[in-house]
């Protein structure tokens, strides 16, 4: 089953990247036109979402620069280990659905401490990568287009973000533990 994963990771990118124009091209649409109308309607978007972008930030620099991540840190420390939740990992869990930039400093620190392939630097990596930055995603992105009601959004996104860090560390434990 590894082999089959590690061929489909090594190929998975270069057939898309081929796939996608070419059958762009047999559709008769024209790429590469159609590629830079993208790229010109992406800047616009970027540009509107800078005050979104910049309050996220910030909130986010306030809330680990008070410590406040440390703190709540230690005081689950004990529950989470009696479910079985690395408190280490507690952290990335958190920071995961408000930055993607500061959660991947965070894992990349897991990961250097806790050596790659062991069993912490392998969940971590796992849970970055099936987490979204949902805090993020809906203040950029419903921001830019003007949504202010997200109604469901946020308790969805936190459930799904939730059931793919638990699902992170059963995984991981069950393949690598």
């Amino acid at each position: 089953m590894r082999g089959a994963l590690d061929l489909v990771s090594l190929w998975a990118i270069p057939v898309l990247l081929v796939l996608i124009p070419a059958v762009g091209a047999i559709r008769g649409v024209k790429v590469y036109e159609v590629f830079v109308e993208g790229a010109k309607e992406g800047f616009e978007v970027a540009i509107r979402i800078i005050p979104f972008l910049v309050a996220i930030l910030v909130a986010i620099g306030m809330f680990r620069g008070a410590g406040a991540m440390d703190l709540l840190t230690a005081a689950l420390a004990p529950a989470l280990s009696a479910v079985s939740f690395p408190p280490e990992l507690f952290p990335l869990a958190v920071l995961r659905s408000l930055s993607g930039s500061g959660s991947l400093a965070l894992m990349t620190d897991i990961v250097k401490t806790a050596g790659p392939d062991s069993l912490l630097g392998r969940t971590a990596a796992t849970m970055y990568g099936s987490t979204e930055t949902t805090f993020y995603v809906l203040a950029v992105y419903f921001g830019a287009v003007g949504v202010r009601r997200t109604r469901h959004a946020v308790p969805a996104a936190l459930i799904a973000d939730a059931v793919a860090v638990i699902a992170a560390i059963v995984v991981c434990r069950w393949m690598f533990g």
